[in-house]
């Protein structure tokens, strides 16, 4: 996996004209710099980059309107565009600012380039991706913790973890081999191979997923157990299997995506790609496990789940059994408006051959 490009963001050097926020200063004063278009730079303490955040964050949510879905999305993408012009220096490899982290991830990521500039919250997520990597992440149902790489999707909620484990247990087909569509951090393939699974082939468009998880079982058992490839759907895998694992994202996006939003958004074409893919993949008496949400429908972004619209007009698949749990309600720390939790399940759709 090593001729793989990892994703990550990227770096940039001097700045001609920027502003240097210190400690004291008007912030009110930085945020019209903000607004403006024009970059500033933390320079004193690390600290003060996340006093300038709460900052924009406090003008924005009184100047902009934050309740339903939408206008928090809305929020969210102002918020995004200004912060992101709030710089930070690195030098061989640490920040400058004092009191400020060390992550890992800047030589990991930048074996060539010592000295450069990245955005705070490119930052704030390399450093939080550092923690996630070096502590690990418990999953129930897994003996051991996962490591996910820089940029790779991992469950940060399991309800519909354990609805799949909950169908593996019950599972009675032939174990031969499994294909795990958009492998993220491997929690699916993982779960697979602990019930029995000989052979797991997965997939996944993101490159930090790939060489995350090669690195991770490097030469172990697993690796000879799982079985990776970068590539959208089933990649090079041609061979028939008696189960296809899907957890897709949950929102439908008309606007392009990175490789980091992909865990979070879909395109249109995906659902149709896959099941006409998978109808050939899926050996006769297989069956296809797609895990799913009905987010999308109760906050208002879709009127119809693309499992259903298959069911309905693709014949392809036919349902066999849907599985649901209701999500836990939000924890009380988080800032968005998650009225809808109330309503929202996952689902562990269970389809077959069209007979």
């Amino acid at each position: 996996m090593t001729d793989l490009k990892v994703n990550k963001p990227n770096p940039f050097l001097a700045l001609k004209d920027v502003t240097i926020y210190n400690r004291g200063e008007d912030i009110k004063n930085i945020i019209n710099v903000l607004e403006a278009g024009s970059p500033v730079l933390i320079t004193e303490f690390y600290n003060n980059g996340s006093v300038l955040l709460n900052g924009l964050q406090e003008h924005l949510t009184r100047t902009l309107p934050n309740t339903s879905f939408k206008e928090q999305r809305a929020f969210r993408a102002v918020y995004h565009k200004l912060s992101n012009l709030i710089i930070v220096e690195i030098e061989n490899h640490k920040i400058v600012a004092k009191k400020a982290p060390v992550i890992g991830w800047l030589k990991k990521l930048y074996p060539e380039t010592s000295d450069f500039l990245l955005t705070l919250p490119q930052v704030q997520g390399l450093n939080s991706a550092w923690q996630w990597y070096i502590n690990g992440i418990s999953i129930p149902g897994l003996r051991n913790k996962i490591h996910p790489y820089y940029g790779t999707y991992f469950p940060t909620r399991f309800e519909h973890l354990e609805l799949f484990d909950n169908w593996l247990k019950r599972y009675g087909g032939p174990k031969k081999t499994a294909v795990d569509v958009g492998v993220g951090s491997g929690v699916l393939a993982l779960q697979m191979i602990k019930h029995g699974f000989q052979k797991v082939f997965a997939t996944d468009t993101n490159p930090n997923a790939i060489i995350g998880l090669a690195e991770m079982m490097r030469d172990t058992k697993l690796s000879r157990k799982i079985e990776l490839d970068f590539g959208s759907l089933f990649g090079k895998w041609k061979n028939k299997t008696e189960l296809i694992v899907f957890n897709p994202p949950w929102l439908a996006e008309t606007r392009d995506s990175n490789n980091l939003d992909e865990a979070i958004y879909y395109n249109d074409p995906l659902f149709s790609n896959f099941f006409e893919a998978a109808k050939e993949m899926l050996l006769p008496d297989g069956k296809l496990v797609l895990i799913f949400s009905n987010l999308a429908e109760i906050t208002g972004f879709s009127k119809l789940n693309p499992i259903e619209r298959e069911i309905a007009v693709g014949g392809r698949f036919q349902l066999e059994k849907c599985y649901t749990k209701n999500v836990k309600k939000a924890s009380n720390k988080t800032t968005r408006d998650s009225h809808y939790r109330k309503t929202e399940e996952v689902q562990l759709w269970v389809l077959t051959h069209v007979k």
